[in-house]
């Protein structure tokens, strides 16, 4: 801009400002007021950004504002203002204007205030003015947090940002035509900055704790210093090539060297030994001109292979949607001391900063502190350092925050919006697709981390790196990641340098992923399905349908039908209809005409019933106005209802527009979208690979493989490999059958430098080497060049053609002869009206072609006309079609429960007896909607033995001594494993029909049916653990616990009896000796003998007593807590010990202490009484008292010990989580006795006067 058309008060204000004389600056006295008048007017400033294009051009920057603050810095206000003029003079263009302007004349301005910056840039180059910038930031951070003020922050603030700002402008390529290793602007102005020492502060800004405010401007200019780096050049800088570096370096010169004599060679070969003054003209025979004639050829022979009709041509433009994305621009190499210092920047950061740094920046970005597009910053350090870390002494810890599971996770969902960004945003699909790349290389260098932690030397490491790719392979997105990336690469919005990095990262995760799966037998991954529910539109009626005949005939049609079946409905029609979605956000007014409009629908289709059971439900829906009949409509009242229904004209909402189908297209495949399912499968990795022959996969790496002389060795090794799995280990080489595949590989065949591409000849060879073995065989090979083919192409091309109809995939329908056709239509006569719930299951068994499926007999029913629809032939689910519980329904389920609530099987007994007939699961959930079971385990079924199973009389003979010593283990069982306990109830939820409920309720059954002598073994294993356990846990001092818990039982059992009611009741420990001792996994072990139930799941904190157990066995639970118990269990064992040197010990020596030796002992009493009281019980039921004279003795001393009680003895049972305990307490402490709240009990009268009750309930069942 010339500065003659500066605006005259802009020129003002500037001469203002002061002037250089020499080195020195004069200021003006209005200097302040002059710099605060240029920032006003930069605010003001129009669309074309004339203000700051003048200042521009008036070198305002270099010769007035940067002597300012280098000389006059002590000048607080007013380096401050120059500071924020600075700040906005160098903003970067885009934001500026927003984004690259479209128009010419805007677009220029747009490059004006580019060169503007670029000046700026050139000027900031100098170590006085970074110097002045570090010494005041360096004051300013001398300040605590207490001291500085509002003002010093923003000072902070917009230093950081101005040193921002002059590292974001772009190089100038016209004026910077500098090779490498020489120094940049760009490199001077980071000399700059370590000069001053400004690198220091950013690394203090980035790893103290009370400047974490900074953390995401520190990333920024970190991010741009550097900009022009690569982490391979940083990490050799000042260091010896390796040899490998020299052998690389070695073969590209030989490979150029052989290019360039092979050039030679065709050149000399090309020429002739004599020079000809006439190049000649020939005829091409066979080659047609434009006319009739063949093409006359007037150069020399040895052209003639590079001859073309498209010579002289004009060359078409490609069309701008069309053409391919630009690469970035390449990296350079920057001066070996700025290399060096900026090295030396990369190993401090790294081991003082790095970790600390992207964790605020990463908590920044999740919480939505930052500014949009501020986590590409995150994604280009993540990649940056990590791959300075790998190359420069891989030290895993250096790195530990980014290398987690999260950090995966974060990255992934960043692509999948990137991508879909791309797809949306159209206009800024290049800045999506750069955005997506950043994202792919931070991922690709996590894989890269991953795969250098499986190397290390230290195990803890290699466990690390095993975890994370454990989650990372079991976790399907992370899988597939890279099968959607090669499927969606458009190569008009992604680069090829894009497409480079994802074949390398594909090729680096299968290489990982295979050597994971070769050291195990099975791998278990994650699977998920999308559940898809087909929306059905209803069609609107034709003009011919609604025609006064059409419909009289149609009516007469549905007249008849009802009239036939006597306007009585099948259960399964009468619960499929649902007038309404209680989901839906259309109000009830406008579902009510919806109906309306379903039912003449249905009318109109000739379905009488189903109309009719819609009438029904609508009407029980909206009673009100009698718009569907009164309550007590007749019959024929509901017929002349349905045919004015059928004749009315209702309103329909409008069809769609034409344009509009793409949209409500759209916008009903993503209503279709019902849930997702998510199971595990066994991953094998070659059905894995098998997902990558697709042609829409296979295209990418041909793209990539055509620059196959610019690629890198690992690149074409990355794509060879690829090639060769889907051709070789997958068989698959017919998918590369293609021309363009096939030219290609002439190309690199016929390149002078072959030899430099060893792998892709050998490679061209062997597939051209299959295609002409198999053209030998098939003659339409040549034609099948022209197209990609799919893997069932493929297959045919090398297999043999299949015939129509023929073949897995033929969709033609089965032929019937006329002999099965008359057979089916016979056995559909015969079983049509035989009422049975599905004709075509009937039928299948008793056609002679066995082989008949049922939709092939269907569609034959159809096409015979012997049924209208394949709807009518529908199998139905049996529990699905009931959606909605009517109040009657409720009730009676509520009656139900409350009659079989006390029942072994309380589920069972409501499903046999409820009148609408509903699935397991479906009643379950009811019953926990309504309140009436607080959780699923007490609907399970509680499996008991038959009272007259030989073990009951056996165990009625045990004496009372025998009974009292091994009472404590028989109270309750431990509950059965979690993994069971969940594959049992989640077996009971899915089981929708009621044969397969009926089969997994005989397994249990018929694992009861065990012999009596090992359940006894069992039991009195059990009883021996319980009677030391709560002797031992006295002595390891957690009396107080006991304590505590005692009381909890009785609490709780008076609670139970004076409210009545009984619901789970959480243990709440209130002290830290309660606390440590719920943690300790010995009395973990007791409150689940004594039936308390542990958390369930993550919602639940705290163990629960459950609401099976009754006051009774609540007292006997807390009974077996109390200290005298404890001295019984104490004594019993010391008693049980032979006193040193009777013949007792000496028979038993070695064995005393052996619990196999009690457990027969008890065994050989148990036998003895049970001969000496063949049928002592046999006539009692489960509640019978027994009296038994030889224990009177004991009793008596019993009675002085202890309060008056009794015992219940439980078998074990596995499948009952929460085993209730059934105590019964004597006459004389008989308030329960009073209560008698079983019906058993009940029934036979108890003796006047008795010390206890003796009870025996075994839990398994023989039949």
């Amino acid at each position: 801009m010339d500065l003659y058309v500066m605006n005259c008060e802009l020129l003002a204000t500037c001469s203002a400002l002061g002037y250089l004389e020499g080195d020195t600056y004069h200021k003006e006295p209005d200097c302040l007021e002059s710099v605060k008048d240029l920032i006003r007017y930069l605010r003001h400033e129009d669309d074309t950004r004339d203000t700051r294009q003048q200042l521009g051009a008036g070198q305002i920057l270099q010769n007035d504002l940067l002597p300012i603050i280098t000389q006059h810095s002590q000048d607080k206000s007013l380096f401050d203002a120059c500071i924020r003029l600075m700040v906005n003079l160098t903003q970067p263009a885009l934001l500026c204007f927003g984004k690259v302007p479209d128009d010419p004349t805007v677009r220029h301005h747009f490059l004006e205030v580019v060169s503007y910056l670029q000046a700026y840039k050139e000027a900031f180059a100098n170590e006085k003015v970074f110097g002045v910038l570090s010494e005041t930031l360096y004051t300013l951070l001398q300040l605590d947090w207490e001291q500085r003020q509002e003002e010093d922050n923003l000072l902070i603030e917009r230093i950081l940002l101005l040193v921002r700002n002059v590292l974001h402008v772009p190089a100038d390529p016209y004026e910077e035509k500098n090779v490498d290793d020489d120094a940049s602007v760009h490199d001077k102005l980071l000399w700059a900055i370590h000069m001053s020492g400004l690198d220091d502060l950013i690394k203090f800004l980035a790893s103290a704790q009370s400047e974490q405010q900074w953390s995401m401007h520190v990333l920024e200019v970190i991010s741009l210093m550097f900009r022009d780096q690569t982490p391979e050049l940083l990490v050799s800088a000042g260091q010896s090539r390796s040899a490998q570096e020299k052998q690389r370096d070695a073969q590209e010169l030989e490979a150029l060297r052989q290019k360039e004599q092979a050039e030679k060679r065709s050149r000399t070969l090309q020429r002739g030994t004599r020079h000809s003054r006439f190049g000649g003209s020939y005829v091409v025979q066979g080659l047609k001109s434009i006319g009739e004639k063949d093409v006359i050829y007037h150069r020399g022979l040895h052209n003639f292979k590079n001859y073309t009709h498209d010579e002289g041509k004009a060359v078409r433009r490609v069309p701008k949607r069309k053409l391919h994305a630009r690469d970035s621009e390449g990296k350079r190499r920057s001066a070996l001391n700025v290399r060096l210092f900026l090295r030396e920047f990369c190993m401090d950061f790294l081991e003082n900063c790095y970790n600390r740094l992207m964790y605020l920046v990463k908590e920044g970005l999740i919480r939505e502190q930052a500014q949009q597009h501020d986590e590409t910053y995150y994604l280009w350090a993540l990649s940056f350092f990590m791959a300075f870390n790998r190359g420069n002494g891989f030290r895993a810890d250096l790195v530990s925050e980014t290398m987690s599971i999260r950090a995966f996770h974060f990255i992934e969902r960043n692509i999948t919006n990137y991508y879909e960004m791309m797809l949306t945003d159209r206009k800024e699909a290049s800045s999506w697709s750069r955005r997506m790349h950043l994202a792919l290389k931070a991922y690709q260098e996590l894989l890269l981390t991953v795969n250098e932690m499986d190397r290390s030397r230290d195990e803890d490491i290699r466990q690390s790196a095993n975890v994370i790719k454990s989650n990372i392979f079991y976790l399907m997105e992370y899988r597939e990641i890279f099968l959607t990336l090669l499927r969606k690469f458009d190569e008009t919005k992604q680069p090829r340098t894009f497409l480079r990095d994802l074949v390398e990262s594909t090729h680096l995760f299968l290489r990982m992923l295979e050597r994971f799966c070769k050291g195990r037998n099975n791998l278990v991954v994650q699977r998920k399905r999308v559940k898809r529910k087909k929306s059905k539109g209803r069609k609107n009626p034709t003009a011919a349908e609604t025609t006064p005949e059409a419909l009289e005939e149609t009516w007469g049609a549905v007249a008849e039908e009802l009239r036939a079946t006597n306007f009585q409905l099948s259960e399964a029609l009468t619960e499929g209809a649902v007038p309404f979605d209680a989901a839906s956000e259309t109000p009830l007014e406008e579902q009510r005409t919806e109906a309306m409009v379903r039912v003449q629908d249905t009318l109109l289709n000739r379905l009488g019933p189903e109309a009719l059971g819609l009438l029904r439900a609508a009407r029980e829906v909206w009673p009100e106005g009698d718009v569907f009949g009164s309550a007590d409509v007749e019959p024929e009242e509901e017929l002349e209802l349905l045919k004015q229904i059928l004749i009315a004209n209702l309103p329909r909402p409008p069809p769609p527009e034409p344009g509009m189908e793409e949209e409500d297209g759209e916008l009903e495949e993503e209503e279709e979208l019902e849930s997702v399912r998510v199971s595990e499968t066994e991953f094998n990795f070659l059905d894995f690979i098998k997902r990558f022959a697709n042609p829409n996969i296979v295209r990418p790496y041909l793209l990539l493989l055509r620059s196959y002389s610019q690629n890198s060795p690992h690149t074409n090794h990355c794509i060879t490999r690829m090639l060769h799995r889907l051709a070789v280990d997958l068989k698959m080489d017919a998918l590369l059958f293609q021309l363009s595949v096939f030219c290609l590989f002439n190309k690199i065949l016929g390149d002078p430098a072959a030899t430099a591409y060893k792998e892709l000849v050998t490679f061209a060879k062997f597939v051209l080497n299959r295609f002409f073995a198999l053209a030998a065989k098939n003659n339409k090979a040549f034609v099948e060049l022209l197209f990609w083919k799919s893997v069932g192409a493929a297959r045919e091309m090398t297999e043999g053609y299949s015939k129509p109809g023929e073949g897995e995939g033929s969709n033609k329908k089965a032929k019937w002869t006329p002999e099965e056709e008359d057979e089916l239509r016979t056995l559909y006569e015969e079983h049509r009206d035989s009422e049975v719930p599905d004709i075509v299951e009937t039928l299948l068994p008793l056609l002679s072609n066995t082989t008949r499926t049922r939709r092939q007999v269907v569609a034959q029913l159809v096409a015979m006309g012997l049924v209208d629809s394949v709807k009518e032939l529908k199998k139905q689910r049996k529990g699905t079609r009931i959606v909605l519980w009517t109040e009657e329904q409720e009730e009676e389920l509520q009656m139900l429960f409350e009659e079989f609530r006390d029942s072994d099987d309380v589920l069972g007994n409501i499903l046999k007896k409820v009148t609408a007939k509903r699935s397991r699961a479906r009643t379950v959930e009811k019953l926990l909607s309504m309140g009436l079971v607080s959780d699923r385990r007490e609907l399970h079924k509680k499996r008991r033995r038959n009272p007259n199973a030989p073990g009951k009389s056996a165990a009625m003979g045990m004496t009372e001594e025998e009974f009292l010593a091994h009472l404590p283990g028989g109270l309750t069982e431990e509950p059965m494993d979690e993994d069971e306990e969940e594959e049992e109830e989640g077996g009971e939820e899915e089981e929708e029909d009621e044969e397969e409920s009926e089969g997994e309720r005989q397994a249990p059954a018929a694992r009861g049916r065990k012999s009596w002598m090992a359940e006894r073994e069992s039991m009195v294993e059990k009883n021996a653990s319980l009677r030391t356990m709560v002797y031992t846990l006295r002595q390891e001092g957690m009396s107080g616990p006991l304590l505590w818990l005692q009381n909890c039982l009785n609490r709780t059992a008076d609670h139970r009896e004076e409210e009545g009611l009984f619901q789970p009741v959480p243990i709440v420990p209130l002290t830290e000796e309660n606390e440590d001792a719920m943690e300790k996994k010995s009395f973990q072990r007791l409150l689940r003998k004594i039936g308390v139930r542990a958390p369930a799941d993550e919602q639940e904190s705290f163990w629960r007593i459950p609401a099976q157990m009754r006051p009774s066995q609540l007292r006997g639970a807390a009974e077996v807590l109390s200290p005298s118990q404890d001295a019984l269990a104490a004594g019993a064992e010391e008693s049980e010990q032979p006193t040193p040197g009777s013949p007792v010990q000496e028979q038993q020596q070695g064995e005393a202490d052996s619990h196999e030796q009690r457990a027969q002992a008890l065994r050989a009493l148990l036998l003895a009484r049970k001969m000496k009281q063949p049928s002592a019980s046999a006539e009692h039921t489960d509640f019978t008292p027994v009296e038994d004279s030889d224990s009177a003795p004991h009793r008596s001393s019993e009675k002085k010990t202890s309060t008056k009680r009794s015992r219940v003895v439980l078998d074990s049972d596995e499948d009952e989580e929460d085993s209730p305990l059934t105590m019964d307490l004597g006459a004389d402490g008989g308030a329960d006795s009073d209560r008698g709240a079983d019906s058993d009990r009940e029934a036979h009268s108890a003796p006047a006067k008795r010390k206890r009750q003796r009870v025996l309930i075994d839990d398994d069942e023989d039949d």
